[in-house]
């Protein structure tokens, strides 16, 4: 005898049908723009419109979905209604997470570091496998908004939950900057803009879906943005694996192109004028630490012998491109000892970095690799420095993704339990597709920067090179520093940043390449800023506001002080953004270490151990973030600047570990102090331990 369907999951399946054609048109409709623009490239339509067109549609579809999924009703607002289906869920989380970090920086990094960089990728991949196994099942049991609910639940007290509120704020919002600043690069890249007018532009977008539609409106936003930015690394790659070796998938060359990159790399290594330029950067590094010694008589020295060279090439009249270059470089040229020093002392580092064999980067095969700073030689491997950063950080990016606090809570927009499992799952799959690419991304570009870029003479260099310069010296740039015309590695600096982006013109790709690729490093962006950007409002308004000062909030205040607060916080983060924080990766990276420090120990020991209670989580929440803090600010090299520390990182490092993995010593030393403290105090209270006890088990109606 045949069931009848009940109209519950009659509605369910309709509902999923309806998402599943709207997505599935959104393809077509993105493959029939891209071909046009395509089409429009050859028919000679002006680079500066087909970059405009793929910055306006792609940000008026994102705008257009926020404006629909406008909402204030609170369930809705802060967690989608908790209708969210599994599959799309991942879809969303995983644009959650391929921020501007993993999209621009991931490739970048594995170009620069080779072996590794790897460590960035294990550990993130490591990190969904630990929120998996330890964290989600039992969060979204709990079933409230935010981390802080759960810690103030199971630990009881406002202690805790101020606590982790506020270092939600500080997580999340070191990331925002990190995102809003990817923002500013793609769309100045896009359009031309300053990179200051790119911020505003960009965040108009961001704005537009978190602040009318909180996470209904980022949900289904993030499913779009995560089609644009898979579809813009993947058909580049395709492109440039078919152009140099004629396969679609580039893995299936990839041993290949890493056998050509290894035997240049040992030719490089041994060339005369790649010697020579080192030699003289060695030179210029000296030069720039003598100055440092008497920084006011430098600047009147540096002023003065620029000031003569513009005098005489006007008497010798020179040509007038020679003596502009010359006056322009006066006019740079720093007037205060505060800022002289900052010149010099980057100047020195930069030229000592590049003067290293192949010119600072790692070669791509060797594991572990490590050379003597300072001293001319090679690379040598299986240094144990290198290896014990390289774990460390792996650790650090673990534990910190699995508490990552805009992470969590979207596991929080599913149905059931069971549901969050699988969105896990699927969120996995969909980010280890783009972990997969951005290896044989990196090696295909450096096949091509090494093969057909360092060797060619000054007058012959490819275009894209001139055009970053223009856009951003920090990004791209090249000097002849010996002066024979010819470009050597070492006198080209290319940023792991501007890798992605720049990888379609390096390879040789049409325009509209660039402008696709750009437009999913602006997704991946506006995805991760959407979803910090109300993580931060709602642990302020939710967690601090309504919780802690105002119990008695109607919903509808709460939901209008979230987005005030989004407002406010955005302005903040463009801002700071602004300063040109460059290496978007090591910047972001800070967050991961904080966030494992603060969450880690309180939440899986909060859910597997009994005995932690209130004093214990404080402890240890406030000693791993305290001794995360000081180590980022004695080791970290822009916030050093800042404190305006100066003594040698070797005096502050432990055991050799960079600022980066902080969290490998600030993560244990929180969870010893939490179980110290715990059993040294009283047990939790009954209702405490109920929390747990809810939590844990089993629900008898979880599909």
């Amino acid at each position: 005898m045949s069931r009848k369907p009940d109209a519950a999951a009659l509605q369910t399946g309709s509902a999923l049908g309806m998402l599943n054609r709207r997505y599935a048109w959104f393809i077509v409709a993105f493959a029939v723009f891209t071909l046009a623009m395509a089409q429009a490239e050859r028919s000679g339509l002006s680079r500066g419109w087909i970059g405009g067109a793929f910055l306006f549609a792609t940000v008026t579809v994102y705008a257009s979905i926020g404006f629909y999924c406008r909402t204030m009703n609170p369930n809705e607002y802060f967690l989608a209604g908790r209708r969210v289906p599994a599959f799309y869920n991942g879809v969303a989380t995983a644009a959650d997470w391929v921020s501007a970090a993993s999209f621009i920086g991931t490739a970048g990094v594995l170009y620069l570091q080779g072996f590794s960089g790897l460590a960035f990728i294990l550990g993130w991949t490591g990190g969904y496998c630990l929120l998996a196994l330890l964290l989600v099942p039992y969060l979204r049991r709990f079933g409230q908004y935010t981390l802080p609910d759960f810690l103030g639940a199971r630990y009881g007290g406002r202690g805790p939950r101020v606590v982790g509120a506020l270092a939600t704020v500080l997580v999340s919002f070191i990331y925002l900057v990190a995102q809003i600043y990817g923002v500013g690069l793609i769309t100045s890249h896009l359009t031309g803009m300053s990179f200051e007018v790119g911020i505003m532009v960009g965040l108009g977008g961001v704005l537009v879906c978190s602040f009318l539609g909180g996470m209904r409106a980022v949900t289904w936003t993030q499913v779009t943005q995560y089609i644009v930015l898979i579809v813009a690394f993947l058909v580049p790659l395709m492109w440039l694996s078919v152009k140099q070796t004629g396969l679609l998938l580039p893995l299936g060359a990839y041993e290949q192109q890493i056998q050509g990159i290894a035997h240049r790399e040992k030719a490089l290594m041994a060339d005369p004028a790649e010697l020579d330029v080192a030699q003289r950067l060695r030179t210029s590094s000296a030069q720039a630490q003598r100055k440092l010694l008497d920084v006011a008589d430098a600047v009147q020295t540096d002023i003065r012998l620029q000031s003569e060279l513009v005098a005489a090439l006007r008497v010798e009249q020179s040509p007038l491109a020679q003596i502009q270059r010359a006056e322009r470089e006066l006019q740079a040229l720093p007037r205060t000892e505060t800022r002289a020093k900052q010149v010099y002392e980057h100047a020195r580092d930069t030229a000592l970095k590049y003067s290293q064999p192949l010119a600072g980067m790692a070669p791509q095969t060797l594991p572990f690799a490590q050379t003597s700073p300072g001293a001319p030689g090679a690379w040598s491997g299986g240094s144990n420095h290198a290896r014990l950063n390289f774990i460390a950080l792996m650790l650090c990016l673990m534990v910190g993704t699995a508490v990552m606090p805009h992470l969590v809570v979207r596991f929080q927009t599913t149905p059931t339990v069971n549901e969050a499992r699988e969105s896990v799952a699927w969120s996995l799959l969909f980010v280890v597709i783009l972990y997969l690419a951005a290896p044989a991304l990196a090696v295909l570009v450096k096949h091509e920067v090494l093969h057909h870029v360092v060797g060619l003479p000054f007058d012959e260099l490819p275009r894209w090179l001139a055009r970053w310069s223009k856009l951003d010296p920090g990004l791209v740039s090249v000097q002849d520093v010996n002066g024979d015309g010819i470009l050597q590695l070492a006198e080209l600096r290319l940023s792991g940043d501007a890798i992605v982006l720049a990888a379609p013109e390096i390879g040789g790709l049409p325009y509209f390449a660039t402008c696709l690729v750009a437009a999913g490093g602006l997704a991946a962006a506006l995805s991760t800023a959407d979803g910090l950007l109300l993580t931060i409002a709602n642990a302020v308004s939710h967690d601090i506001y309504y919780r802690t000062l105002n119990p008695d909030a109607p919903a509808l205040r709460r939901v209008i002080v979230s987005k005030m607060l989004i407002m406010m916080v955005a302005v903040a983060a463009a801002l700071v953004a602004s300063l040109h924080i460059t290496d978007i990766l090591q910047f972001v990276s800070a967050a991961f270490s904080l966030a494992g420090a603060a969450f880690f120990p309180a939440l899986v020991l909060g859910i597997f151990w009994r005995r932690a209670n209130h004093a214990g989580a404080m402890a240890g929440m406030l000693i791993g973030l305290g001794v995360c803090g000081y180590y980022l600010a004695m080791n970290q090299a822009l916030l050093r600047r800042w404190l305006g520390v100066t003594q040698g990182l070797e005096s502050t490092q432990w055991f050799g570990i960079d600022a980066i993995a902080a969290g490998v010593f600030a993560v244990p030393l929180g969870a010893a102090a939490l179980v110290l403290v715990s059993l040294a105090t009283a047990p939790p209270a009954a209702s405490q331990r109920g929390v747990l006890d809810e939590v844990r088990r089993p629900a008898l109606n979880e599909r």
